[in-house]
């Protein structure tokens, strides 16, 4: 085998930049075997580490027309590939980073660092052989048989690995164009008066700052109710439009592919509906939505004094649409008639019964992980009878944990949580 590549150096490291077809991966592309760990069980270790992620990759290229993967690192042992320089010269420039690597024929290869993808891509092309002149880029380097070239390649393999930064959140909701709620996310940001301007904090994870006082909630949580929007969104069109290939896709796989642009359009609509009834049927909602900037418009709503109220909170406002969408699916009211209703709950936090359950009135903090807990109570709340009787157990026993029920008769434990009905 002779390819075309770029030779460079980093640190200690010689290396070489090509690319190979995907027929080159799945023919000279081993996986990782005593040249890296004498020990079975080391090597052992290693290949169970190639978890079933190498399918959702398979999948990815069988399905994705634009997919696209970053380089393979892969180590080469026992013959070393043979480079041949290759002068180049062009506009008075002069190089000889550019030749060919040539393998000898009892070369081997295994993978650094991208162990999934060279077996997602061997699934693939055994499914699909057309894929075999598709090329991914790959870096070789030289890998010595002995103890220290073990060593060194170990040392690199656990580096590329562990600390390789996975794709945050905020970088999905601000660039994935594949992902429904986060198309559907950026559409409001821009186009929806509730969320766009300063009223969504952009920040890496869940929480608010303190100085923020502008922001209804963050631009995490903003996208993770969107995604339970889409549950429901989902639910309702299977029934209503059915479709084998579009319904059977599991959440996580839906999110990978993006949708027909008319379902999207179908999606943002009824996003814009769901959030157009959240704004103008909860009183609390409107008189935010009215203040400008200038007046800190969250500032009544989310401070250290009382907590403010749940749904300026992203551990509360998130419960709240759960709840709120497995209100609607358990009965025939409306998302307009299900906000009015809960108009006539207390959301602030020192009081009861999101004391000691959100709100932490000694220490004046916010309670985290009670996500569960704060659905069930919301649901109770508007309609105990929709309750499943094993959700009744866990909302009795999950709140007499949270407020320390001393009480022997655990039924009495929801007498400070109040009922619309």
């Amino acid at each position: 085998m002779k390819i075309p590549s770029l030779k460079s150096r980093i640190g200690n490291w010689d290396y070489y930049i090509t690319t190979l077809t995907f027929a080159q991966v799945n023919e000279f592309v081993s996986k990782i075997d005593e040249n890296l760990y004498k020990s079975k069980t080391l090597k052992d270790l290693i290949q169970r580490s190639i978890t079933d992620n190498f399918l959702k990759i398979k999948d990815y290229i069988l399905n994705q027309p634009e997919f696209f993967f970053n380089a393979l690192v892969l180590a080469v042992y026992n013959d070393y590939p043979k480079w041949i320089e290759i002068e180049f010269t062009y506009d008075n420039l002069e190089t000889y980073q550019m030749g060919l690597l040539e393998f000898p024929g009892s070369h081997k290869i295994f993978p650094v660092d991208g162990q999934h993808r060279v077996e997602g891509i061997k699934a693939a092309l055994a499914q699909n052989p057309e894929l075999e002149n598709q090329r991914i880029a790959a870096i070789f380097i030289g890998h010595k048989n002995d103890e220290a070239g073990k060593q060194k390649t170990r040392r690199l393999f656990t580096t590329l690995n562990r600390y390789a930064k996975p794709v945050t959140m905020d970088d999905i909701i601000a660039l994935d164009e594949d992902d429904s709620a986060a198309i559907t996310t950026r559409y409001l940001l821009e186009n929806f008066n509730l969320f766009n301007g300063n009223r969504i904090t952009k920040s890496k994870n869940k929480a608010i700052p303190d100085k923020d006082k502008n922001s209804i909630t963050s631009i995490i949580t903003l996208y993770q109710c969107n995604r339970e929007i889409l549950k429901v969104f989902r639910l309702e069109r299977k029934l209503n439009a059915p479709n084998f290939d579009r319904d059977k896709k599991s959440l996580t796989d839906y999110l990978k592919f993006r949708p027909e642009e008319s379902e999207i359009n179908l999606f943002e609509n009824y996003v814009i509906h769901f959030w157009n009834s959240f704004l103008e049927n909860i009183e609390e909602i409107q008189s935010y939505s009215q203040l400008s900037d200038k007046n800190e418009p969250a500032k009544k709503y989310r401070n250290r004094t009382n907590g403010g109220n749940l749904l300026f909170r992203p551990v509360g406002l998130l419960p709240f649409i759960q709840a709120v969408i497995e209100i609607k699916k358990r009965t025939e009211n409306n998302y307009n008639d299900i906000f009015t209703r809960f108009n006539k709950v207390n959301f602030t936090l020192n009081t009861s019964p999101w004391k000691n359950v959100l709100w932490n009135p000694t220490e004046k903090t916010m309670i985290m992980g009670n996500n569960v807990l704060v659905k069930l109570m919301l649901i109770y709340i508007y309609d105990q009878s929709i309750l499943t009787e094993k959700e009744f157990t866990k909302l009795k026993q999950k709140y007499a944990d949270r407020i320390g029920f001393a009480d022997e008769n655990i039924d009495n434990v929801l007498n400070d949580i109040p009922k619309l009905n």
